[in-house]
């Protein structure tokens, strides 16, 4: 190891009481809503194998693995009340540990952070009946048998998590139900489990005791802990820091894993996980606080997205243990490339959250920019080169799904050239960074365009190609990457008066004085048009046929969009649908209707009209290359999902195939483009 390396402050091993660490980045609990039948089988293996390989030294599943049936999963939580899944997270620990990377846990019972409706429908329990925003429940009071048996739930769950090989295990405790004894927001008890902090920690110690007598000293026992709740009447600063000082001095547990903020809401949520615009390491000064004042090990993961910051919060002693957990979604493989002096290669978390947000819109966590995470059984993270001789690829389009086919071809060795009609990458992107609050997208192209780079690939801008050029390249493969165009809703009248969303955001046209933005898509494009035209001084009104408005986008997403459209008055209605557009003057009249209703209508007199359909396809180039490819455009589905050869061979005398990807073939957003793009290149 080279010097600088030696004195990397990440490459430091950690000594955690009998246990190694040999670097300090770690993955923190999360649910990724890979289980089975609430088992950790080969997709969640998988998943956490691959950052044992990219060289993370501590990997923490599950988030939060409950350990009592009446704490139904709300996400896809593991069950760690079951003896069946010591099997399979044996083989998940067993994985990881052939790559020197440790292996934790985290458990809990979810309390009112769940629903009743679920699994087996039994009452949510909190320590008082106090309702949680985001799930909603009405939770019973627990009673003296409820808090006995759910102690013993832990000590059975640890017991398991012991007998599966893993190094560890933490005890969730923000926004779950041992946290609920510890916040007077929560917890209204006329017994001995609230009053003095020592009674709101009663049901902690009860159950650190009886995991400790059911593991003993030698396993290693942590606790993700809110120490902050940020809101009046929550837990204080100086109560939250006096609470890990208590932990900490007791001698029961290992370390402590600092969470500052509430979760209940969405808008609270943003505050713990922060996403794109907002504040990088929020809370890496109070995490270091903490460790000052218990002078004891301190993890930390909130929004530290680059390795400098977490070079940085080791280098200062802020933590002992910094968390990359989304950048490691977005690549897992961030110390491997440190290692070897590939630092400037890693796959940039880009704060698009569309990880988390998808765990509730799709039931599965997906990373913006890396279609592999989640994949891995069938994509890999690390592309080889190909068997036989190389291909000479044209890529036609230089959006992200063009740039992504054309770095796993080029990985794979062939030959290949971009094409893209305008004078930079980036495709839609390049529009969804006109919004300020969003800039940090634009690292999916500059990540692909770096890599290129030192691909050899090269692209010429400015081309707009036609068949015959494509065709004088003499091609083995076409990749048509050429996006879409805007489209209008259905509209009876109207067509010519109304802008595009696309015109907005480009600044082709301003904001007029009043708006109404008529969004039947429900993801991104309206959504960043508005707040543009909000931010403007405009006022807005925002209309959609749907039950609540962007529906494409996740709750996470949501917030800064909100807060920017209370912010500035912006009016939202839902469940209506406009019909047609007309002048009357200098001004526009929208009509609007309901699909609920015939009787109900409506009119607003604005100045502009901006409307958001999703895009047509921009396919005049595949239509006119399709019948001279060996293939005429057809791709076989079943073998790409289960495997074979994808492009079926029906004109056998052309010398290209020919396929499509991302919005060239119907309107989706940038992981379908880039799911395309590495999928297709994998296999031609």
């Amino acid at each position: 190891m080279n010097a600088p390396l030696r004195n990397d402050p990440l490459l430091q091993p950690y000594q955690l009481r009998h246990l190694t660490l040999k670097n300090r980045l770690m993955s923190t609990s999360h649910e990724p809503a890979y289980s089975d039948d609430g088992m950790p089988k080969e997709r969640y293996r998988l998943y956490h194998a691959e950052k044992a390989k990219g060289g993370i030294a501590l990997t923490m599943t599950a988030g939060s693995a409950i350990v009592s049936r009446d704490s139904p999963a709300a996400f896809g939580n593991l069950q760690a009340y079951r003896d069946e899944i010591v099997p399979w997270l044996r083989e998940l620990t067993d994985a990881c540990h052939e790559h020197d990377c440790k292996v934790m846990i985290q458990i809990t019972h979810l309390g009112r952070r769940t629903g009743w409706n679920k699994a087996d429908w039994l009452p949510v329990l909190a320590p008082s009946p106090v309702r949680e925003p985001a799930h909603r429940a009405f939770p019973k009071t627990m009673e003296d048998w409820d808090i006995d048996r759910i102690v013993a739930d832990y000590a059975s769950a640890a017991q398991r998590m012991q007998a599966a090989g893993l190094d560890g295990i933490e005890f969730e405790s923000y926004g779950h139900l041992m946290d609920g004894f510890w916040s007077p927001l929560t917890n209204f008890r006329e017994d001995d489990f609230n009053g003095s902090l020592d009674n709101r920690l009663r049901f902690t110690f009860r159950v650190i005791d009886a995991v400790r007598a059911a593991v003993g000293w030698d396993f290693i026992v942590g606790i993700r802990m809110v120490a902050d709740e940020i809101v009046e009447q929550g837990i204080s600063r100086s109560e939250g820091i006096e609470i890990a000082r208590r932990l900490a001095d007791s001698g029961k547990f290992d370390f402590l894993n600092i969470i500052r903020g509430t979760i209940e809401t969405d808008a609270a949520l943003t505050k713990v996980i922060p996403i794109a615009g907002m504040a990088s390491g929020p809370s890496l000064d109070f995490a270091g606080e903490v460790r000052s004042a218990t002078k004891f090990p301190v993890f930390h993961a909130a929004r530290i997205s680059d390795v400098a910051t977490a070079r940085h919060a080791i280098a200062t002693g802020k933590l002992d243990m910094v968390g990359m957990t989304r950048p490691h979604i977005a690549d897992p493989h961030i110390m491997k490339k440190v290692l070897s002096g590939q630092e400037h290669r890693i796959r940039p978390c880009v704060g698009a959250t569309y990880c988390l947000d998808r765990i509730y819109e799709g039931g599965e966590a997906l990373c913006i920019h890396n279609a592999a995470t989640g994949r891995e059984a069938t994509i890999p993270h690390v592309i080889a080169r190909a068997d036989g001789p190389a291909k000479k690829v044209i890529v036609v389009g230089a959006g992200p799904a063009g740039l992504e086919a054309a770095r796993v071809f080029a990985e794979r060795g062939h030959s290949v050239t971009v094409l893209e009609a305008s004078g930079q990458a980036g495709g839609q992107i390049q529009l969804a960074v006109k919004n300020p609050r969003r800039k940090e997208l634009i690292g999916i192209v500059d990540w692909r365009l770096s890599e290129l780079e030192h691909l050899g690939v090269e692209i010429r801008y400015d081309t707009w190609a036609e068949a015959h050029d494509v065709e004088a390249l003499s091609p083995d493969v076409v990749v048509i990457a050429t996006g879409g165009l805007p489209q209008n809703p259905p509209l009876a009248a109207g067509e010519d008066l109304v802008v595009s969303t696309w015109d907005i955001l480009s600044g082709a046209v301003k904001p007029a004085a009043e708006v109404l933005l008529y969004d039947d898509n429900g993801g991104h494009q309206g959504m960043g048009a508005a707040e543009v035209i909000a931010h403007a001084g405009s006022k807005l009104e925002l209309v959609s046929p749907e039950r609540f408005f962007a529906p494409e986008m996740g709750g996470m997403n949501h917030v800064p969009y909100m807060k920017s459209f209370q912010d500035n008055r912006v009016r939202i209605t839902i469940n209506t649908r406009m019909h047609a557009v007309r002048r009357e003057g200098n001004r526009l009249v929208a009509t609007l209707g309901s699909d609920f209703s015939t009787n109900y209508r409506e009119e607003r007199q604005v100045d502009q009209v901006v409307v958001e359909h999703g895009t047509l396809p921009l396919d005049d180039l595949y239509l006119t290359l399709k019948p001279n490819s060996r293939n005429l455009g057809a791709v076989d589905y079943e073998r790409l999902v289960k495997g074979g050869e994808i492009l079926p061979v029906h004109n056998a005398g052309a010398s290209y195939t020919l396929v499509r990807i991302g919005d060239a073939v119907a309107s989706r957003n940038i992981h379908a483009a880039i799911y395309d793009g590495i999928r297709f290149a994998m296999r031609l």
